[in-house]
């Protein structure tokens, strides 16, 4: 039986520590909110010769609705962005001070303000296409979005998923040659999930039920996708392209009405029906983790399985349903690169992706509408050097490559916001 000295003790001596490290994690955020507003203020606002303007178009030649380009004194611009900047650090300092969590709608906030900033200093003095910027960005985002949700599906049960990158990669390579050889691309849609479902199922089987290492398994998976792809590829795929690797892609598919709305109409409502089932695949993801049992379930198991257990949820099933459900999307986004981009599979073509998809989903904080914000920030950084380039921008391309990634550092470490992954995360359950 517990003193009454031990449990009045007990709360004190946690005060003590842990609330003192939280404190200072808490307050990372609004420092480097500071941080990168000075930098903006500075190095976008400050420093550049007055004078000059940034465009922007806003409309393509295709558009029912015709805008002209939005021209703004960059560096005035640059200024008012990062005063904008600025004020969001102030605020978050002020909610970090009423030991409140700065809140995910904030960090995203900034990191618009700041790249709008950096936007009018690169491309002061030039004219940049809007519309044709965010279609890119959107486009080099649908793999990631999907990548990010399997990932997702597995870590808020508790199992590490290193394996997007062969899910991925597998789901382009067999819907290529499904709708290569049926000479449908429907067929290749379909075969799609069930490739990234073959290759969760061997992950689900080696650490669920196997308890094997989920490291280790994730990376032995890729490493075999790799070479099973490259090998098909140059016996199969290459001498016999007609017959094994010329799906075609679908057709952009135009939404009346909301298609011709200005800049967001040609970037969201004309595009291939992989990325319609992706909007649909988001939604349903958010509500269903988090307003339905089904979610509850799943993220009590990756906090707590024990608990879980006792309240007679099968947690290994649980697991072990949610890496085949993470691998079936995995490979409907793989799909994107053969069906929906390139039209035909070419060696090691996801280039990364997976482990781009992982970094976007710790960023996203592992919710669905997080993610798809930190891929499409990928997406825009990757697209961004290529729009650059042809307008001459002095900033080295391979910069633009570094920044998400320095990002994704920062995020991690809990510089940019607080980011707790699920609490069993990792770690094989051995009911008792």
């Amino acid at each position: 039986m517990r003193t009454a000295a031990a449990v009045t003790t007990r709360p004190e001596e946690s005060t003590d520590a842990q609330p003192a490290v939280a404190l200072t994690r808490h307050w990372r955020t609004p420092i480097m909110f500071g941080v990168f507003g000075l930098l903006a203020f500075v190095v976008f606002g400050l420093l550049p010769d007055g004078g000059r303007e940034s465009t922007f178009g806003l409309s393509l030649r295709d558009d029912v609705i015709q805008l002209a380009p939005i021209s703004v004194p960059s560096k005035l611009a640059a200024v008012l962005l990062a005063l904008v900047c600025l004020g969001i650090a102030a605020y978050a300092a002020w909610q970090t001070y009423l030991s409140r969590t700065v809140p995910l709608w904030l960090s995203i906030t900034f990191g618009v303000a700041f790249v709008l900033a950096f936007l009018t200093w690169a491309v002061a003095g030039s004219e940049i296409s809007l519309t044709s910027a965010l279609q890119g960005t959107l486009a080099l985002s649908v793999p990631l979005i999907f990548g990010a949700l399997c990932g997702m599906m597995g870590e808020r049960t508790g199992v590490i998923n290193i394996a997007i990158e062969g899910q991925l990669l597998f789901g382009a390579f067999l819907s290529g040659v499904a709708a290569s050889l049926v000479g449908n691309l429907w067929v290749g849609l379909i075969a799609a999930p069930i490739a990234g479902l073959a290759v969760a199922w061997v992950l689900a089987v080696f650490t669920v039920r196997y308890f094997v290492n989920q490291i280790i398994v994730g990376v032995v998976l890729n490493v075999l996708v790799i070479g099973v792809t490259n090998f098909l590829h140059s016996r199969l795929l290459s001498p016999m392209k007609d017959t094994w690797n010329s799906p075609g892609r679908f057709p952009r598919l135009e939404i009346p009405l909301l298609s011709e709305i200005p800049v967001i109409g040609p970037v969201l409502f004309h595009q291939t029906v992989i990325v319609y089932i992706m909007y649909v695949v988001v939604v349903l993801a958010h509500i269903a983790l988090f307003r339905t049992r089904w979610g509850l379930r799943v993220r009590a198991v990756g906090e707590h399985p024990e608990a879980a257990d006792t309240a007679g949820i099968q947690v290994n099933s649980v697991r072990f349903r949610n890496v085949l459900l993470g691998g079936a999307l995995a490979g409907l986004g793989g799909s994107y690169f053969t069906l929906g981009a390139v039209g035909l599979f070419s060696q090691e073509m996801t280039a990364g992706a997976g482990f781009i998809a992982l970094a976007a989903m710790i960023m996203g904080r592992w919710t669905p509408i997080g993610a798809v914000f930190a891929a499409l920030l990928f997406g825009f950084a990757n697209n961004l050097q290529s729009v650059l380039g042809i307008i001459g921008s002095p900033i080295p391309s391979e910069f633009m490559l570094m920044a998400p990634y320095l990002l994704t550092i920062f995020a991690v470490a809990g510089l940019v916001g607080r980011i707790r992954p699920p609490a069993f995360n990792g770690q094989p359950y051995i009911k008792s």
